[in-house]
């Protein structure tokens, strides 16, 4: 399947679940102690280096991107789906989140200090993945950093699963971490959980930055 083809699928899936998906997971963060500790974490390191704004890449309807710009770093949300857009605006006014892919941002170069891509690289092909994570060496300032939240497999080759939306993969931390490494980040944390109730995977994040 080519890179427009997944964009064009996964945009309509989402537009389409939009107003369902902000029902069922705009407050999960109040149930993920671990998730908001990081999230706090990430912002204390992101202004501490005071490098730049930072961008929610695939923000949905909006609920983190407003948790880490109340946690202090300016924060902007970008989503493929315009219905999820629509939302986030309509639910944080005082936010500003903009029609963007991940793959081509509209974003200057070296400008950003801190990208969240929570759970928003698991519906790309594997293959297209370093794809996006040059794109995002590209946007951030040196020494400015990445926070990767996924779901975690068990093998070293990406899992494909039935994920309810639209298709989507599982990662090997260590293998996520190595194409990361590859495109230039540096490692600095990582967290694996298990699954909470209704969770069926285990859930990873790696912290990583750019080089100085």
């Amino acid at each position: 399947m080519t890179e427009p083809s997944v964009l064009h699928d996964t945009k309509t899936a989402y537009d389409a679940v939009a107003t369902l998906y902000a029902e069922l997971f705009g407050d999960v963060l109040k149930i993920k102690p671990m998730e908001r500790a990081l999230l706090t974490t990430f912002a204390e390191l992101v202004q501490r280096h005071n490098a730049g704004p930072v961008a929610d890449i695939g923000c949905g309807p909006g609920h983190v991107t407003a948790h880490m710009n109340a946690l202090g770093p300016n924060t902007f949300g970008i989503d493929l789906s315009s219905e999820m857009v629509a939302l986030a605006r309509h639910a944080y006014p005082d936010v500003r989140f903009d029609e963007g892919s991940m793959t081509a941002l509209d974003i200057a170069d070296g400008v950003l200090g801190g990208i969240l891509a929570l759970y928003s690289v698991i519906h790309t092909p594997p293959g297209q993945l370093p794809v996006v994570f040059t794109e995002f060496q590209r946007v951030l300032a040196p020494g400015g950093y990445l926070l990767l939240g996924f779901f975690a497999g068990d093998d070293r080759l990406p899992q494909e699963f039935d994920h309810k939306v639209t298709a989507a993969y599982r990662w090997s931390p260590d293998s996520l971490a190595d194409l990361l490494r590859q495109a230039g980040f540096v490692e600095v944390a990582r967290l694996l959980r298990e699954p909470h109730e209704g969770e069926r995977f285990l859930q990873a994040h790696l912290l990583v930055r750019k080089e100085p």
